[in-house]
C-alpha cells in the first residue's frame, strides 16, 4: 500500500511541472496569435478607410473589425497599439 502511494507521488512530482510549462506555452501562443489578429485587422482597417495614422482598439471595435471580447482579452494580456504598430507583453 505504501509502495503504491510512493509511486503515485513520484508520478505526480514528475507530471505537475510539465503541465505548468505546457499551460504557460499555450498562453504565450495565444497571446502571439491575438497580436497577429490585431495587426491584421489594423491593416484591413487602413486599406478600407484610407491610410489612417493612428488606430485604437475602440476604433477597430466600433467599425466591427474586432469583437468586444477580443479587445478585452488584448487589453488583459497587455497588448498595446501605438499608432499602427502592435506590441505584446514583455
Amino acid at each position: 500500500m505504501i509502495l503504491v502511494l510512493f509511486v503515485i507521488s513520484v508520478l505526480l512530482i514528475l507530471v505537475i511541472p510539465n503541465v505548468t510549462k505546457q499551460k504557460e506555452k499555450i498562453d504565450h501562443q495565444g497571446t502571439d496569435a491575438l497580436v497577429t489578429v490585431v495587426e491584421t485587422q489594423i491593416e484591413l482597417y487602413q486599406l478600407e478607410k484610407g491610410n489612417v495614422e493612428s488606430v485604437t482598439f475602440e476604433m477597430l471595435e466600433k467599425a466591427g473589425y474586432l469583437k468586444n471580447k477580443q479587445v478585452k482579452n488584448a487589453k488583459d494580456k497587455g497588448i498595446k497599439i501605438n499608432g499602427t504598430a502592435v506590441s505584446g507583453p514583455p
